[in-house]
Order: structure tokens, then C-alpha cells, then sequence
């Protein structure tokens, strides 16, 4: 069997035919809040896939980061008055408990930024070596007049470029940069950040050179997938790619895949806004089984909302599908595989579980590849 995903890079769908053992790299949360869903979306996503990797025969090493550097993170821990490293850490065990009770698997590694600190500074140095680096008063600034395949992910315009950076935290209005979107590398810290000290001065690591740095740390130069939510593509994977190629001057990704954002109230769910549903919160009144079936019945590409519906909806889909348990055999499990296999149709694959589960076919196996384990009884927080 082949898999075949959709490249956003390439802007279609592309058979993925990696070697035995796959290397992905995932991008991981900032930990300085609760999991909403669609965070949940996101890692849910890269699990199934992760299942039908190993399902096929695969070794998969995951890297999942943890962004513990970083202004959102900092800007909370001052709002608490708490050390940034103490509310990472917390947070980020919240993460984890809501990913182990949506019955995630383990990721091969997911280290924080902030044990990458001595990668940074030599991968800034390399990328400084060889000429797509500048630096001004302490800050280091990538070239981007110097990646002429800069925007080759997103396929962005200029403008659109720009103002993406404007709202997701490119500071376009830089006064020392050289074009609106050369993206830092290395900056001065505030006089509460943490800094350390380097070559060009103190200070601490921007927000892209993290991921680059752990990705060439835990995975090598060239790794076979790329994830992330949709709002990554630029500018985070954009100068990502660009930042690492640059430093080794080999290929940094051959598959780049994407999952689209959650919405509530007709807008993308984000901290910000306020609009979020939790995922511990959601587990205090419904079965985790559930919440998984609700995120992964939405195709990972397709931007959905949230509704009120959608809980009851799949409580009642968890039932049907216990209730198959000592049903009939059928052909279900590779009519699952088929459709995930087929740029992972997570919807098609539960529509015929539903179908099979409605026709008394046993769809135990079929679910455990979607994750989804029937064995365990219904949780005693879910409607009965």
C-alpha cells in the first residue's frame, strides 16, 4: 500500500514513501496555558498518522517541541508573578495529561528550547558563516534577500508576507533590518528574560531558530515530514526552512503537511480572542474516547467550528461502536487503512466504522487504529 498526503509545498497530493524509519518533526505548544482543542486537533492528527505509519511497518520518531522561550510565555509568567521556567513546567504537564487521556502515543522525544541554548548559538554561527546573517547592536538578523526560494512553503505574495508577519509577531517596522522580512535570530532580552551570552552579544534565541536548532539536533539534517497547525506555514516553517537550509546547506524537509484551525463563534480559537473549549475541561464531562472521535471526524485539512452538538454526537458514536464488541467479522479494518491512506480520511474511515457498527460487524481493531480503545469501560465523568 502507498500513502498519500497532501504537500503544501507542492500543493497537492503526493505519495509519502518514506525508509523504514521516519523522521517528523512536530511543532509543540508554548506552554503557558490549558490544551484547547484546537491544539488536541493538531497532535491528534499527527497520532493517526503516527498509528498508521507503525501499522505499516515503520519506525516513527517524533519530535514534538516545547517552546519555553518565548514572549508569550514570559509575558504570562509576568502577569502571575512566577518564574517562567516554574509555569512552563506546569503547564506543560497539563499538556500532558490531556494528551495521555485522549490515549495520544508517546513521541520519540520532546525537548524544550531551552536546552537547545549552546545549538542555537552554533547554528546561528554557521548560518553567520556562510553569509545569510547580519548583525546590528546585539541582534541577529537572517538575509532573506539571500534565500531566493524564500516563500517556495507558503506561495504568499509580498503583501500577504507581510502582513502575516505584521500579525504573528514578525515586527516588520524593525528599524535595523534590512527588509521588512529579514526574521531575527538571536535579540537583547528585557531586563526580566533570561539571556545568555554569545559572540555578538546577550540576549536570547528569536522564535524560529528554536525549532531548526532541535529538529537538526534530535533528527539530522534532512527530515521526512514537517507539522504543524496551518498559521505556522508563515512565517514560522517559512523562515524555519529557509534559516536551516542556509546553515547546511542541504534539503530540510521533503513533506510538508498542515492541519487546519478550530473555530468558536466564527473565529479561529486562540488565546487572545478568549474562545476557547479545553480539554481538561471537556473530560470532566465526557468521556476522552469522545473528544478524540470529535476532533478526528473533521478531514485535517478543512477548518471546522465548534458546536454543541458535537460532544453528544460522537458520545452517542462511542456507544454504537461498543456496542459491536462479539459482532460478526468484516472486511472493515482495510477499508479504514484504505482511507487513511488516502491523505488521512479520518472522516471516511469512522463513516465506515459507523457503517459497520450499524450492520453488527465487530470494529474493535478498526478503532484501536484510529485510537480509539473499546475495551475500557465508558468514563464515569460521560452521560451513560
Amino acid at each position: 500500500m502507498t500513502m498519500r498526503l497532501y504537500d503544501t509545498a507542492r500543493r497537492e497530493v503526493v505519495p509519502f514513501t518514506p525508509s523504514d524509519v521516519v523522521l517528523m518533526y512536530t511543532c509543540g505548544i508554548t506552554p503557558y496555558d490549558a490544551t484547547h482543542l484546537g491544539h488536541a486537533a493538531t497532535f491528534l492528527v499527527y497520532d493517526v498518522l503516527q498509528r498508521r505509519l507503525i501499522d505499516l511497518g515503520h519506525t516513527v520518531r517524533c519530535v514534538r517541541n516545547v517552546t519555553d522561550v518565548d514572549d508569550p510565555l514570559f509575558a504570562k509568567a509576568r502577569e502571575l508573578g512566577v518564574h517562567y521556567l516554574d509555569l512552563a513546567a506546569g503547564e506543560e504537564a497539563r499538556f500532558n495529561r490531556d494528551m495521555d487521556a485522549l490515549n495520544a502515543l508517546p513521541v520519540y522525544s520532546t525537548p524544550r528550547a531551552s536546552s537547545a541554548i549552546s545549538d542555537i548559538r552554533g547554528f546561528i554561527g554557521m548560518v553567520i558563516d556562510r553569509g545569510f546573517a547580519y548583525v546590528v547592536n546585539g541582534s541577529v538578523y537572517f538575509d532573506v534577500s539571500k534565500s531566493p526560494s524564500f516563500g517556495d512553503i507558503s506561495h504568499y505574495s509580498h503583501d500577504q508576507m507581510i502582513e502575516f508577519a505584521r500579525q504573528r509577531g514578525g515586527n516588520v517596522d524593525d528599524p535595523q533590518k534590512r527588509n521588512p522580512l529579514d526574521f531575527v535570530l538571536w535579540h537583547p532580552s528585557a531586563d526580566d528574560e533570561p539571556s545568555w551570552d554569545t559572540t555578538w552579544g546577550a540576549g536570547r534565541p528569536g522564535w524560529h531558530i528554536e525549532c531548526s536548532a532541535l529538529a537538526l539536533r534530535e533528527l539530522g539534517t534532512t527530515i521526512d515530514l514537517h507539522g504543524g497547525g496551518s498559521d505556522l506555514i508563515f512565517p514560522h516553517h517559512e523562515c524555519e526552512r529557509a534559516q536551516s537550509e542556509a546553515a547546511t546547506g542541504e534539503p530540510f524537509v521533503k513533506h510538508w503537511m498542515h492541519v487546519a484551525m478550530v473555530f468558536k463563534d466564527g473565529e479561529k480559537m486562540s488565546k487572545s480572542l478568549g474562545n476557547l473549549v479545553f480539554v481538561d475541561q471537556l473530560r470532566t464531562q465526557w468521556d476522552p474516547r469522545s473528544i478524540r472521535l470529535g476532533v478526528i471526524e473533521h478531514h485535517y485539512r478543512n477548518e471546522w467550528e465548534w458546536d454543541e452538538e458535537l460532544m453528544p454526537r460522537n458520545h452517542r458514536r462511542l456507544l454504537a461502536w461498543k456496542q459491536s464488541l462479539g459482532g460478526v467479522q468484516s472486511d472493515v479494518l482495510d477499508v479504514v487503512r484504505q482511507h487513511l491512506d488516502n491523505d488521512l480520511d479520518t472522516p471516511s474511515a469512522i463513516a465506515a466504522i459507523d457503517k459497520a457498527a450499524s450492520d453488527g460487524a465487530d470494529v474493535e481493531v478498526a478503532a484501536a487504529l484510529l485510537g480509539v480503545d473499546l475495551a475500557d469501560p465508558i468514563s464515569e465523568h460521560a452521560p451513560q
